[in-house]
């Protein structure tokens, strides 16, 4: 067997280093949590709009895809069970620092937008309890994530027990619908004809691949679950079991809230509405007061919005963390704070990052700039994270036969090839179906070439020693 310490960074008596303290069970919900709330509560009326009524297949596709990926995850994760995720793995496949920083800021990019569509997408749902009125929706949006950067500063194992507090009261709304869809259906009204239904001009197939490109967004948040590694008990046993089965579990919910949602709404309507999943509970076809229910599922989509993007903040920080260990971003990345144990420094540029692109954001719409903010934040996070995710397939073909552990998890190839291109595949069609998406991915990408020549010209090794110069004295 290789000799495991390998992939263990930093000593245990490590004054910088994290805690491990997230139990498998707790990893699974984490993955679950970070997925279900990542697009089914926001996007779906976009895909149905791309779609038509067989938008639950755009979700199919996405998933299988997406879970293909996420075995790529699995097997690199327990290989190297240290934060910072897809950099990590590609700085170990390439050595090459300028990959690696454009895989650290791609990524960091796609956490940073899709923060941002979430906190719109929570305004969106938020105004609902006013009947479309209160606060304006870019306070609302900003004081979210400031509230999610203080509950993510306390503490690693306190966001995990919070995740899965919110992640079965989010279960709860989407059962809800589930509910409504089998009561319609028992009730014989439901026209099945429509989940066949691709009912857009042009080639059904562009159709779909336009709803896959869409329903990504939905299925990404796992990559998540593998910047937590270092703060997880017994990786190489935890991450394939709570990542893979937490992402398949997370698309058959999908699946069968698509259906529900296609049988009892309208797909004119569920196209929209910015709160699709809301329409189906104002259908008011079960037995209660639809006011009523209206308000539950109104909460219940605000904690499943919020439980993923508390996870997305969790992921910012500890990305810029790893790589300050390995000196890729500026070595300031790298401080924890002395009591909560938190990269603090990388958590407050976070919140700067995502704060200043939902005030620009907003600007922009009301400047009449014509764009669906969480439209356009949702397709910059899949064109960052499609490129991320081909590139870590390929990193895990390439670094087969290195630092091999018994231990580790191995995807099948033949699949790894198929999820290849399958990501390749969507990644050029939400290019071209919107190109100006790209203008956004350049403006975040700018603020990591800030990051970069910072590093360059100021770094000079001022980042902790990194890996290769650390010798650990036991698993973390």
């Amino acid at each position: 067997m290789a000799d495991s310490t390998a992939t263990v960074p930093y000593a245990d008596d490590d004054e910088d280093r994290l805690k491990r303290s997230i139990t498998g069970p707790q990893l699974f919900f984490y993955t679950l949590g970070d997925v279900l709330g990542s697009g089914i509560y926001v996007l779906i009326g976009l895909v149905a709009a791309a779609v038509g009524g067989a938008f639950w297949i755009a979700f199919a596709a996405g998933v299988t895809v997406a879970a293909i990926t996420g075995s790529a995850y699995a097997e690199l994760v327990t290989k190297y069970p240290q934060a910072a995720g897809s950099s990590l793995y590609v700085q170990k496949a390439f050595g090459n620092k300028a990959l690696t920083f454009l895989v650290t800021v791609s990524f960091l990019s796609a956490s940073f937008a899709a923060t941002g569509s979430l906190a719109t997408g929570f305004a969106s749902y938020f105004s609902q309890l006013f009947d479309g009125g209160g606060p304006p929706a870019v306070i609302v949006s900003l004081v979210f994530v400031a509230v999610l950067v203080v509950i993510n500063f306390i503490g690693i194992t306190e966001s995990v027990v919070m995740n899965m507090l919110m992640t079965f009261i989010e279960l709860s709304g989407l059962v809800i619908v589930m509910v409504i869809g089998i009561w319609y259906v028992a009730e014989g009204n439901a026209d099945f004809g429509v989940l066949i239904d691709i009912s857009v001009s042009g080639n059904p197939a562009l159709a779909v691949l336009a709803g896959v490109a869409l329903s990504f967004f939905a299925m990404t948040g796992f990559e998540n679950t593998a910047n937590v590694a270092e703060e997880t008990v017994d990786p190489y046993r935890a991450f394939p079991r709570s990542l893979i089965g937490g992402m398949v579990v997370a698309g058959v919910v999908y699946v069968l809230v698509s259906m529900a949602a296609a049988l009892t709404v309208p797909v004119d309507t569920l196209a929209e509405s910015e709160v699709a999943l809301l329409e189906v509970v104002k259908q008011g076809i079960l037995p209660f007061s639809t006011d009523l229910m209206t308000t539950i599922f109104t909460v219940i989509a605000l904690v499943a919005i919020t439980n993923t993007t508390l996870v997305t903040l969790v992921t910012q920080p500890r990305i810029l963390y790893g790589m300050a260990r390995e000196d890729v971003v500026p070595g300031v990345f790298a401080k924890v704070h002395e009591t909560r144990r938190s990269p603090w420094v990388g958590l407050l540029f976070s919140g700067l990052v995502v704060g200043t692109l939902l005030v620009t954001g907003y600007a922009v719409t009301a400047a009449g700039g014509g764009i669906d903010l969480v439209n356009r934040l949702a397709l910059v996070t899949v064109v960052f994270l499609l490129v991320i995710y081909a590139l870590v397939i390929a990193t895990c073909l390439k670094l087969r036969g290195q630092d091999e552990d018994e231990r580790a998890f191995r995807a099948s190839t033949p699949l790894l090839v198929v999820g290849l291109l399958g990501n390749l595949a969507i990644l050029y069609y939400a290019v071209y179906d919107d190109p100006a998406s790209l203008l956004w991915c350049a403006g975040l990408l700018a603020v990591g070439v800030v990051l970069f020549l910072v590093e360059q010209l100021l770094g000079g090794g001022s980042a902790r020693p990194g890996t290769a110069s650390r010798t650990p004295k036991g698993d973390l």
